[in-house]
């Protein structure tokens, strides 16, 4: 028998013994349940997804959908801990040495709470699109029930109504088993008005459409290397009067060079996209595309009872009678002049609008807008402005910001007016959320190259300026 010798006081232990004594330790102290960390709105109380906590030694734990962390480093567990805190528009008041943060003493089990400021007029309802929507609460027994669908990230959205069904497309996906993900567009439906609450947490349940093995694919596989885009989404009816859901689709190679511009039909039978016709091929002779229908289609009647499909980026480009006949006939195309600058509200600055969507709104009765602006600060690419109209041409103004970005962007935001009944003051907008186009090397842990959803209150007295100084223009698009 081995024995572990204690020196001069000359107690020896049997090493079975002690064998013995060490596991049942381990057994009897057993896993260290987390600490539970709320992340609320003050004064509302909502919780706020997408705040970051991170420790003096540079620990980063990041609230899920539920505005939840599950607090886990044994390191500092029942001593008392600083947080900075990083929100994106939501934070805590500055301490004497200017930073931002709070003092907590995590305890196993413990349930404890930061409320945080919005400084924003955007509400931060949570992400659409991704894995680990509910990862914090989880890891604490909460949202059992919640299944992810096996997407990490997805780029970019387009939105329609057909038949019935609002279809959702987006740009390339991030998946678990490669860096290579899905570069010919994935797609989900849900119901045209999907949310059960207008408040967070969000639970958007997507149903992607997926290959025989129940795995969400690619539905624009189109000809010609590198991947595939989709834009221009929308639902027009043929001269049967049946709805055809179509689109445009661009190739692209390496860095982001687009080399082919066509047509595509969905096939509701297959459930893929399937070239029409190409437009545009790069060539010396026609180095750039003409002009196309893409971007985000609204439609709209003009005074004369002629219902059009305006396409625009935000704002409109390009315009077509809304039949699926006009839509393939380019000599119907109109291409339009968009308005190039929205004065800020105070007149602080022209706003150069870069990308975003325009749509009717019933409560206001007038056309709005949310806009990434081009090269805005602090982000060059992550600050998102509100305008509103009396015509879809304009003129736009004031512009309000809603939304803007530590080192971030927040591209390509879509408006969902679908989302809410006609008489409702709340509006919809989604963007994509990632660390590209910005000198961030940090990428948020789940949340980066992911959709995320926010909300406006339209009476709200921040957007007094471009309600009561907006254009009351009566000019069509012409």
């Amino acid at each position: 028998m081995h024995c572990v010798d204690f020196g001069r006081a000359g107690i020896s232990i049997p090493w079975i013994c002690l064998g013995c004594i060490l596991p049942s330790i381990a057994e009897a102290a057993g896993p260290v349940p987390p600490c539970r960390i709320e992340v609320v709105e003050t004064g509302s109380g909502w919780p706020v997804p997408l705040v970051e906590l991170r420790t003096t030694h540079h620990v980063r734990f990041v609230t899920d959908n539920a505005g939840v962390i599950a607090f886990d480093l044994p390191e500092l567990m029942g001593q008392e801990t600083w947080f900075d805190v990083i929100g994106h528009g939501y934070d805590v008041p500055k301490d004497g040495f200017g930073s931002r943060g709070v003092r907590l003493k995590p305890e196993p089990g413990k349930t404890l709470k930061v409320e945080v400021n919005r400084r924003i007029l955007a509400r931060r309802i949570g992400r659409l699109t991704g894995g680990g929507l509910f990862a914090e609460s989880q890891k604490l027994g909460l949202e059992q029930d919640w299944r992810d669908a096996g997407i990490l990230g997805c780029d970019s959205v387009q939105n329609a109504v057909h038949r019935g069904e609002l279809f959702w497309l987006w740009g390339d996906s991030v998946v678990p088993r490669y860096p290579l993900g899905i570069f010919d567009g994935t797609s989900a439906t849900t119901a045209p008005q999907p949310l059960a609450s207008f408040q967070p947490p969000l639970r958007l349940k997507l149903k992607y459409i997926t290959d025989e093995k129940g795995f969400p694919r690619g539905i624009a596989k189109m000809p010609g290397e590198g991947p595939t885009w989709v834009t221009g989404y929308v639902s027009l009816p043929d001269k049967a009067g049946k709805e055809r859901l179509v689109g445009s689709y661009v190739k692209v190679k390496p860095p982001m060079e687009a080399y082919r511009w066509g047509l595509a039909v969905w096939n509701d039978e297959t459930r893929n996209f399937e070239p029409l016709r190409v437009l545009w091929e790069m060539s010396e002779a026609i180095p750039k595309p003409p002009p196309l229908p893409e971007g985000h289609p609204v439609r709209w009647t003009d005074e004369h009872g002629q219902e059009w499909v305006l396409f625009g980026n935000p704002l409109p480009t390009l315009r077509c009678p809304a039949t699926l006949e006009a839509w393939q006939d380019s000599s119907t195309w109109e291409a339009l002049k968009p308005q190039e600058t929205i004065l800020a509200a105070g007149g602080r600055e022209a706003v150069k609008p870069h990308s975003g969507s325009i749509a009717w709104n019933p409560w206001r009765k007038r056309w709005v807008s949310v806009l990434m602006q081009a090269f805005g600060k602090p982000s060059a690419f992550g600050e998102i402005w509100y305008a509103e109209a009396d015509s879809p041409s304009g003129p736009w103004g004031l512009a309000v910001k809603v939304l803007g970005h530590e080192n971030y962007t927040f591209y390509n935001p879509r408006l969902h007016p679908e989302f809410t009944p006609a008489d409702s003051s709340v509006l919809f907008f989604e963007g994509t959320y990632t660390v590209q186009f910005s000198e961030n090397h940090c990428p948020t842990p789940r949340y980066d190259y992911n959709q995320i959803l926010y909300r406006l209150d339209l009476d709200d007295p921040g957007l007094a300026a471009a309600r009561e100084h907006g254009p009351r223009a009566k000019d069509s698009l012409r």
